[in-house]
C-alpha cells in the first residue's frame, strides 16, 4: 500500500512539479501526518524535495529529477540488473537514473561487492551502504550529469576486467544501435566497456522511440534489460543482432 501510495505522489509530481502536502492528502485519502512521512522518505531516496508545506521535483536536468519519471519501471529493471551480480563481484556502472537505482540495488541485497563507477551521484547515492566499496574513475567533471568523462576514464578502467558493464542510454537506432546525448559520455561508455566481458544496457523501453545524436558503437558482447512494453519489431531487430534481452516483469 505504502509503495503503491508513493508512486502515485510521483506520478502526479511529474504531471504538476509542485503539490501542496495538504492537497495531496486530499487526493490521496489518507492522514497530512502519512503524507508528510512518504514525503521524507522519497526525499530520503532523491526522488523529490520538500518546500514549505509543498512537494516538488528538482530540475528536470538533474539526475534526482530524471529518478522520478518511471521510477516503477526503473526499480523493476534495477532488481533485475541486480540478479546478475554475485557477492564478491567487481562491477563497472556508468552513469544514470536506471544504473544509480541498480547500483543501490546492489549495495543493498549483495555482499563485499566493488562498485566502479564514473558518476559522483552513484558515489554518493549509495555512500552509506555497508557492504560495498566504492571506486571512482577520474576525469573531467559534468555538472548536470554528475558524472566524469574524458581521457582520463580510459587510463582508469585499464586497469580492471570484470564481467560486466552496466550502462545507460539515451536513445536507440535500428541503423546505430544504442545512442547518447554527449560525446563525451559517449566515450566514457566506450572506454569502460572495454574492460568488461559483456555491457548490460538498461533502459526503459520509451527509450527505444527516439535516437541521441552519438552512437555509443560498442563492441562487445551485449545484453538489454528493459521493461515489457518493448515492441515486437525491435525485439526481433534486437535478437538477430545478438543482443540478449531480458524483460523486467
Amino acid at each position: 500500500m505504502k509503495k503503491g501510495r508513493e508512486n502515485e505522489i510521483l506520478h502526479l509530481l511529474i504531471e504538476r512539479r509542485r503539490i501542496e502536502v495538504a492537497e495531496l492528502s486530499g487526493l490521496l485519502g489518507v492522514s497530512q501526518v502519512t503524507i508528510r512521512k512518504d514525503l521524507d522518505e522519497l526525499e530520503r531516496r532523491h526522488l523529490i524535495r520538500r518546500v514549505h508545506g509543498f512537494a516538488e521535483l528538482n530540475s528536470e536536468d538533474n539526475i534526482n529529477s530524471r529518478l522520478a519519471y518511471h521510477y516503477e519501471e526503473k526499480t523493476k529493471i534495477a532488481e533485475k540488473a541486480a540478479e546478475l551480480i554475485h557477492d564478491g563481484d567487481t562491477v563497472m556502472i556508468e552513469s544514470g537514473s536506471c544504473c544509480a537505482l541498480a547500483a543501490l540495488t546492489i549495495a543493498r541485497t549483495k555482499k563485499n561487492v566493488t562498485i566502479v563507477t564514473n558518476s559522483a551521484f552513484i558515489a554518493d547515492y549509495i555512500r552509506e551502504e555497508d557492504n560495498v566499496q566504492i571506486v571512482l574513475l577520474g576525469g573531467i567533471y559534468q555538472k548536470d550529469s554528475q558524472c566524469l568523462v574524458g581521457p582520463m576514464i580510459r587510463d582508469s578502467a585499464m586497469n580492471y576486467n570484470v564481467p560486466l558493464c552496466l550502462i545507460g542510454t539515451d536513445g536507440w537506432s535500428e541503423r546505430t544501435g544504442f545512442t547518447n546525448k554527449d560525446q563525451m559520455r559517449a566515450q566514457a561508455v566506450r572506454d569502460m566497456s572495454t574492460s568488461a566481458e559483456k555491457v548490460v544496457i538498461l533502459t526503459e523501453s520509451e527509450k527505444f522511440q527516439s535516437a541521441g545524436t552519438v552512437p555509443m558503437n560498442l563492441r562487445c558482447p551485449q545484453a538489454v534489460i528493459t521493461d515489457s512494453m518493448l515492441e515486437e519489431h525491435i525485439r526481433t531487430v534486437l535478437t538477430n543482432q545478438g543482443i540478449k534481452i531480458i524483460t523486467a516483469e
